[in-house]
């Protein structure tokens, strides 16, 4: 018995770095429609760019943390207005193709600039103490993401929910036409939700990059953070973040107890079932658009 409840809080755990992830791609595709693939490598090169302040221009970490997030804003404001505004005549199907663009480009980047070898990345918090609640062990930067990813579905759910500027992100997912009609300016929009979600995967890389800090590691946890957004609702805050949590642990029950070679496969069955049972996700809505 105590092995599966330290299962389930691990998988708890888990799941917060992919409630991140699946929030960010959840912020875009509730103003856009367009499932962002770079989303892991944007907050890849963001992660670098505080290695890079804390080893190589010697900035503290209280500085550099808000520098980075600082960058991370601009980062995402710049790729919606330099790269994603000038297609012409955009479809969904060609926004995605764009965002595997730039995902490759980033990590590519990233990769030039730093090598493939594993960095350390020196944090506040060891990704090696552990906090102990009962019998169960869990490590410290572990409960630090818990906290961040639920505060984060707070902030964000409150903020979409009752600001004018959070009302003006979901009338332009809704209908871009008539948003601009009524005066939103849906590109400002667009930009600025492109900064918030590039804010957010920031959060998960930095708290990821203790544990392993390499060119490819986001990609596990954007592939994860989609799986969960889409089984909790690509439009729905809360439905991202439990879908995370089910994933986890589930994710970690099935490595426990079944097989540990085929644990990252069960988010990819999971996407699969729920579609099949309940295409808009377990938490969201399904709503048609009328034309």
């Amino acid at each position: 018995m105590l092995d599966f409840i330290q299962m389930v809080v691990s998988g708890i755990a888990v799941g917060s770095s992919y409630a991140l992830m699946g929030l960010a791609m959840v912020i875009i595709y509730k103003t856009s429609e367009v499932l962002n693939f770079a989303q892991g490598e944007m907050a890849l090169i963001s992660t670098f760019f505080t290695y890079l302040l804390l080893e190589t221009h010697g900035v503290p970490f209280y500085l550099a943390f808000p520098g980075t997030l600082a960058f991370a804003a601009f980062l995402g404001a710049f790729l919606e207005f330099a790269v994603l505004r000038r297609a012409k005549e955009p479809t969904v199907l060609g926004m995605i193709i764009i965002t595997l663009g730039l995902e490759m480009i980033l990590m590519g980047l990233v990769s030039w600039k730093f090598g493939a070898d594993p960095k350390t990345l020196p944090f506040p918090i060891s990704a090696y103490s552990s906090v102990r609640i009962g019998n169960v062990f869990v490590s410290s930067l572990e409960v630090l993401t818990l906290v961040v990813a639920l505060t984060v579905m707070i902030i964000l759910f409150l903020f979409l929910r009752f600001s004018k500027l959070g009302v003006a992100m979901k009338a332009t997912q809704q209908n871009n036409t008539v948003a601009r009609l009524m005066g939103i300016r849906t590109k400002r929009i667009l930009m600025f939700t492109w900064a918030i979600s590039s804010v957010v995967g920031c959060l998960a890389g930095l708290l990821i990059a203790p544990t392993i800090m390499q060119p490819y590691m986001m990609w596990d946890p954007m592939l994860k953070g989609f799986a969960s957004a889409v089984m909790g609702g690509m439009t729905s805050l809360p439905g991202a973040v439990f879908g995370a949590y089910i994933l986890g642990i589930v994710e970690n029950l099935f490595g426990g107890y079944v097989s540990i070679e085929f644990k990252s496969v069960v988010a990819f069955v999971i996407i699969v079932l729920v579609l099949c049972v309940k295409p808009s996700g377990l938490f969201a809505r399904h709503y048609v658009k009328k034309v």
